[in-house]
């Protein structure tokens, strides 16, 4: 699963829960399954971050990404 289908599905469950009128049966489900979209989301994020620090790296050393420093670059 994506990232951008984990967020539609947490969006959704978002949704649905509310509109208030979900059986609380399903609610504790719709629950348990946004909490697994969310630990997924913050995953692939987590190893997003990972790559962008080895993509930066300089000299042996990680560099953090810089707006300002890549602006700086452009010119």
């Amino acid at each position: 699963m994506t990232f951008e289908e984990a967020m539609k599905g947490l969006e959704e469950i978002v949704g649905k829960l509310e509109e208030g009128d979900v059986p609380l049966e399903q609610a504790i489900h719709y629950f348990q399954e946004g909490m697994t979209l969310s630990k997924l989301c913050h995953e692939k994020l987590q190893h997003v971050e990972k790559q962008m620090d080895f993509i930066l790296k300089e000299d042996g050393e990680l560099a953090p990404f810089s707006v300002k420093e890549a602006d700086a670059g452009d010119k």
